[in-house]
């Protein structure tokens, strides 16, 4: 229970942070509901929910003093699929093309908002991850985890907006989920979109990473 608290104590500027920025997006939806009498964006909400679960997984983990690997390990999975959800809510704002509200610019606020909180989850969630993985893994196979984990969770959003599956259904529907994800790996000239989109959505995510450490590691810069 210490070092729970500890880690609160020294992380409460983040966390308030993130609480005050999360409260803003929720307030803006509050306000578009009652401006257009229109519930649609409320799948946001759900969509930050899943954003934090990875935030959740790495926090509880750093909160430990020694840590099994074979336990790491089971974190290390679940964390990983869940953790494209983060980033996914950045294509959220295809919304948009079907917008028929007058407020447009609320609702580019509004989605904007929500992607932003995704993506500082996303980005504390994987440098806390890469520090907690120091006590199993040298830094060189860090640095070429953390290098594959954007483009892996690019991957993971082209699933989930393109192909519509979510992050449990690697239990509940693994059969159709492993043959689309083959079919896209054994037959890539059929499944130009699904690559071009990884490469392009796991770059964007990999130069966000490297703004963010930078900032992060030197805040005074």
């Amino acid at each position: 229970m210490n070092h729970i608290k500890q880690l609160l104590f020294n992380r409460f500027k983040t966390f308030s942070l993130i609480t005050i920025s999360i409260s803003f997006s929720i307030v803006l939806l509050m306000i578009r509901m009652k401006l257009t009498h229109s519930y649609f964006y409320l799948f946001l909400v759900w969509n930050l929910f899943l954003a934090v679960v990875p935030f959740t997984i790495t926090t509880y983990l750093s909160s430990l003093p020694k840590l099994n690997k074979y336990i790491l390990f089971f974190w290390f999975s679940v964390w990983l699929l869940f953790l494209p959800n983060a980033p996914y809510i950045v294509t959220d704002l295809l919304h948009i093309k079907i917008s028929t509200s007058h407020l447009l610019w609320l609702d580019v606020l509004l989605i904007t908002s929500f992607a932003l909180n995704g993506l500082a989850l996303f980005y504390f969630s994987l440098i806390d991850m890469k520090i907690v993985l120091t006590n199993i893994m040298n830094v060189r196979q860090i640095k070429s985890l953390i290098f594959t984990i954007p483009f892996l969770c690019g991957f993971g959003v082209y699933l989930g907006r393109f192909l519509r599956y979510n992050s449990w259904e690697i239990i509940s529907n693994p059969r159709f989920l492993i043959t689309d994800i083959l079919n896209i790996l054994i037959k890539p000239f059929h499944h130009t979109e699904a690559w071009l989109f990884t490469l392009l959505f796991g770059t964007f995510l990999s130069i966000g990473l490297w703004v963010f450490n930078c900032f992060y590691s030197n805040p005074s810069t």
